[in-house]
């Protein structure tokens, strides 16, 4: 197994010489997991999940579901500022602002965050890797084909055949382009399992993520509890199992992705990621 060499997040060292766990804290009120279900108890879900073993804590004050609606700068604010200054005070493992808007990924590294995790890959928002650079942030960088409300659901077929693997490598490596030309060095990438792409294509991403790996990049999966899993579980004539129900269709995802190289998993699920992280690290090791 290729180990990325570690990156810096302002100041503080990132290593990939065990797998990075990305734990989720949605302050929304429609994420597609928990619909809210954390959003006034986010601070004690964080330490929860800190707990539990995460690398680094992921902030979201907007759902990127596909046809979730546009949630105004102000309100996101609002929703992950306030956190973000508190776990500041209790934690010094890195904090991410899941956003792309540079008004936002400005206040939250102001307030703290080390890490700008952008859905977009520096593609909504022109100003966003000035504010990366300026405060010296690392990186995600992630693939998806159109904002959060004009996507389709995984479920969804989508007309035109392509080779999604050679689509998100090219589009990935613009986005990275990007980011070098900003003099911001310190990348993760992220294929953008679910955004925009259908059952078969993601499941494809997921069997040739090591494909990704050898860019030189550490990979991003964010498997975590997809509809697309969901749609492999299903049962003959039965509806789609809801996300509460695709843990263990989590678990077997995250183990393959590491298998194959993914150097971070971003979860809702800390511990079982861990597990299926350090077994699948303990094979390939062989």
């Amino acid at each position: 197994m290729n180990i990325p060499c570690p990156i810096n997040c302002k100041g503080k060292e990132l290593s990939f010489e065990s797998t990075v766990i990305m734990g989720i804290v949605n302050t929304t009120p429609d994420s597609f997991y928990d619909g809210g279900h954390y959003q006034d108890r986010a601070l004690d879900h964080a330490r929860s999940l800190i707990r539990a073993g995460a690398s680094i804590i992921d902030i979201g004050g907007e759902s990127t579901r596909p046809g979730a609606e546009n949630v105004c700068p102000e309100e996101e604010l609002r929703r992950t500022i306030p956190l973000i200054r508190q776990l500041r005070k209790e934690t010094d493992i890195p904090l991410s602002i899941d956003t792309w808007k540079s008004e936002v990924a400005e206040e939250a590294l102001k307030a703290g965050a080390d890490i700008v995790n952008d859905i977009s890959g520096f593609s909504f928002d022109p100003m966003l890797p000035d504010v990366c650079r300026r405060h010296r942030s690392a990186v995600v960088l992630m693939h998806t084909p159109a904002k959060p409300g004009k996507m389709k659901w995984s479920t969804d077929t989508l007309p035109e055949q392509r080779d999604i693997v050679t689509v998100v490598q090219n589009a990935l490596m613009r986005s990275v382009s990007t980011a070098l030309e900003h003099d911001i060095e310190n990348i993760i990438i992220d294929p953008g399992f679910g955004f925009g792409k259908s059952v078969e294509e993601n499941f494809l991403l997921l069997s040739r993520i090591g494909e990704l790996c050898q860019s030189g990049y550490p990979v991003l999966a964010g498997l975590s509890r997809k509809s697309f899993l969901g749609n492999a579980i299903a049962s003959p004539d039965e509806p789609v199992p809801p996300p509460s129900q695709r843990l263990y269709a989590t678990i077997a995802a995250n183990t393959i992705a590491v298998m194959n190289g993914a150097a971070v998993l971003r979860v809702h699920d800390v511990t079982e990621a861990r597990h299926a992280a350090a077994i699948a690290r303990a094979v390939s090791r062989k």
